[in-house]
């Protein structure tokens, strides 16, 4: 059954693009993250293994309450990994078990992110009518404000 939202149907399908858009980034960073939770080494393993399992685990549900924001406009959610690395706008880098190089890749991420929410905010807000996308993606902001915050904190 269509959404009767009071958002139109051109807005709730370019909305849905977009947080489709944003739900491949989140799931490619998650990936990242795992990936350097896996291959870190050094002295201080076990902190920095704890700090990407603590990173990856509120990303988790970060990703579920997108696909779950996409339903709610009545449009499917991205699922497939070739859909998301198409959709995505991070890179992916070689592998690195260097804490510094892992932690520079994060934090571009992260920024990278940032930014694009700070558009899309706007985008949602303005353009598609959409206040509560608009206030999800705030807090999306927030929460990667603060993962680069911490990321950031590591780095010298």
């Amino acid at each position: 059954m269509k959404a009767n939202i009071g958002i139109n149907d051109q807005h709730t399908q370019n909305a849905a693009q977009k947080l489709n858009q944003i739900l491949a980034d989140e799931f490619v960073l998650y990936t990242k993250v795992r990936n350097c939770h896996w291959n870190i080494e050094g002295s201080n393993f076990m902190e920095m293994h704890k700090f990407y399992e603590d990173m990856y685990t509120g990303m988790e549900e970060v990703i579920d309450e997108t696909a779950e924001r996409i339903r709610m406009l009545g449009h499917y959610a991205e699922g497939r990994l070739k859909d998301f690395l198409a959709l995505t706008s991070l890179l992916e880098e070689e592998y690195t078990n260097n804490q510094q190089k892992q932690l520079e890749n994060l934090l571009s991420d992260h920024e990278t992110i940032i930014r694009n929410l700070r558009n899309d905010i706007m985008l949602f807000s303005d353009e598609y009518k959409d206040l509560g996308n608009a206030d999800f993606l705030t807090g999306l902001l927030k929460m990667h404000e603060k993962w680069a915050w911490f990321v950031r904190s590591y780095l010298k």
